[in-house]
């Protein structure tokens, strides 16, 4: 494995939208061990909860102040409100257990990123959120990396 499959492995796992879905499979397809693709992946995609809140608490209000930035998140905070409004009914009901799950389904539209955004539009106690989002991460940096290991061991039986 070279050390650019994983500074790509890291940076997929940082990002929205692929996030452990895409720096695992990576780190394990070209090589590094399933242990230690998790443990990097869902590391560095614990780190992107951090950045999301300090992003949304000092840098967006910043940015809101320039027209164009504030016209071009507009209509993605729009349908991100919608979506912590679902979210937060299952909050109410679960707790904290809601977001925890939220996060756990490795599907588009769900992790570290999408649950950051929502426990952030809902002011939700950092400390709690952070601690329930991670856990969440950790949980799907696990289903990610069973799915990924299960399907090359299936895929080496034919090969």
């Amino acid at each position: 494995m070279s050390w650019w499959n994983i500074l790509l492995a890291v940076l997929l796992s940082f990002l929205p939208v692929f996030e452990l879905r895409g720096g695992i499979p990576l780190a394990i397809l070209t090589g590094l061990s399933p242990f230690l693709a998790f443990l990097l992946c869902t590391f560095v995609n614990i780190l992107a909860i951090l950045f999301v809140f300090f992003f949304l608490d000092k840098i967006h209000l910043w940015l809101l102040s320039y027209n164009w930035y504030k016209r071009s998140v507009n209509v993605f905070f729009e349908k991100a409100k919608k979506r912590s409004e679902r979210v937060r009914k299952n909050i109410d009901n679960w707790g904290m257990l809601a977001l925890t799950i939220f996060v756990a389904i490795p599907l588009p539209g769900t992790g570290a990123w999408t649950g950051s955004l929502i426990a952030w539009l809902l002011k939700i106690n950092r400390k709690k959120a952070f601690f329930a989002i991670a856990l969440g991460t950790i949980l799907a940096g696990v289903i990610v990396t069973l799915a990924v290991t299960g399907l090359v061991s299936l895929f080496k039986i034919f090969l």
